[in-house]
């Protein structure tokens, strides 16, 4: 314990993280200058040796086992913020140094996604139980950043905001082509189909393409909108707008140049593609150990420099780009506190310790966007400069016309 103790204790700047080992042994750590406190008791006697050489993926696995757990009112928020809101550099050993410094040149280069497994990494996430996710997404079941006008909006709300934003920025007409790469269970595509859209969604989860046909024959709309069962690099075809929403996130280190090709390729010379994706405000890295292993294998989120990189490479106009900073930590504080309230219901579809790697998942990822490097952006690409509006004023319009409509109570509809 005292190796981990003083590991822990220079980069616990602010804040305090307090110990109880598994000899009953209290370790008050940090308290030098203001922050979260969490209080985690070990389990286990061997844990503090284990976690010097990998401290985020052994105690995310020690939590999920049980081997530690939260004490005197600690919530799993509150560990994890402990540590997103102290960002410099563990005090390692010489040997830890070198050991990490490797690490993360490997994790680099083993992130690099072959485009020939992108499919079974994706379905590890996608193709659990719907009835999972029912349990924590709104009734459209938009597993995406959603668009909160104001913070005290309520998930359904933000997510049908979210799918007027994106549907303005289309600025689709009557009869347009438009492909979906990543279609999710269906709701931006009826929402497409409504606009008056012809819609090609792109999926590779069978489970969620059985559910969004349900929900399109549902509402009569299976003329308008086919789901085709295959990954962006699988398909060729010419469209007047491509969208992309939270698909980006799963093309991996090593070929946004291919994924921006296709977008390019997909689209007719006046055509254009909106893209939403996470992604950081801070350099190239890495998806940590814990969301690498259990959550999106071979998901990576790209740094805007990357981003771009590879738009100027494939020389694709950047006709607009906006910044969604604290929305992904409001539609993750929702979805967190849904998924704790059903928790006896996510347990009798898998086991307790799903439930933990869930709850985990969620948290890190909520206070990813509250106090980390991670936000959202939405780019609209075309292929020629005048193919968008000259001013973005469009978008506005495009917003208020959808908004003095009818509601939106006929694509809030479960399969």
């Amino acid at each position: 314990m005292r190796a981990l103790a003083r590991m822990l204790e220079p980069f616990l700047e602010k804040g305090q993280l307090i110990i109880i080992d598994a000899e009953n042994v209290r370790h008050e750590l940090g308290a030098r200058a203001p922050g979260p406190k969490a209080v985690i008791r070990f389990h286990d006697r061997w844990l503090p040796l284990k976690m010097l050489w990998d401290p985020e993926l052994v105690g995310a696995e020690a939590y999920m086992d049980g081997r530690l757990t939260l004490e005197e009112g600690t919530h799993v928020n509150d560990l994890i913020s402990v540590f997103t809101v102290n960002r410099g550099p563990f005090n390692a050993t010489a040997l830890q140094k070198v050991v990490w410094s490797f690490k993360d040149g490997h994790a680099r280069r083993k992130q690099r996604l072959d485009l020939s497994r992108n499919k079974a990494q994706v379905r590890h996430h996608y193709d659990l139980n719907t009835d999972l996710y029912r349990l924590f997404l709104d009734d459209g079941l938009n597993y995406s950043c959603a668009y909160y006008r104001t913070p005290e909006d309520t998930l359904e709300q933000a997510q049908a905001a979210k799918l007027d934003h994106l549907i303005a920025k289309l600025d689709l007409k009557p009869g347009m082509r438009v492909l979906e790469i990543g279609g999710g269970w269906g709701s931006l595509a009826i929402r497409m189909a409504q606009a008056g859209a012809d819609v090609t969604s792109l999926n590779v989860s069978p489970e969620q393409i059985r559910i969004a046909e349900k929900r399109v024959e549902a509402l009569r709309l299976q003329n308008n909108v086919e789901f085709i069962c295959k990954d962006y690099n699988e398909f060729s075809g010419e469209y007047d707008r491509v969208i992309s929403v939270g698909m980006m996130e799963h093309v991996g280190i090593g070929n946004f140049d291919a994924y921006f090709a296709k977008v390019k390729e997909c689209l007719s010379p006046k055509g254009f593609g909106v893209i939403h994706s996470i992604g950081r405000y801070t350099p190239p890295g890495t998806t940590g150990p814990f969301l690498t292993k259990y959550i999106f294998p071979g998901g990576y989120v790209p740094s805007l420099s990357e981003v771009f990189a590879a738009t100027e490479r494939q020389r694709l106009w950047v006709c607009d780009a906006e910044i969604l900073r604290l929305h992904y930590y409001y539609t993750l504080r929702a979805w967190r506190l849904r998924f704790e309230a059903n928790w006896d219901k996510a347990k009798a579809l898998y086991d307790e310790r799903f439930c933990r790697m869930w709850q985990l998942y969620l948290s890190a990822c909520e206070m990813g966007f509250l106090e980390g490097s991670t936000m959202v952006f939405q780019l609209i690409v075309s292929r020629e400069r005048d193919a968008v509006p000259l001013l973005r004023d469009f978008i506005g319009d495009n917003e208020r016309k959808l908004q003095a409509a009818a509601g939106h109570d006929t694509w809030f509809q479960r399969a």
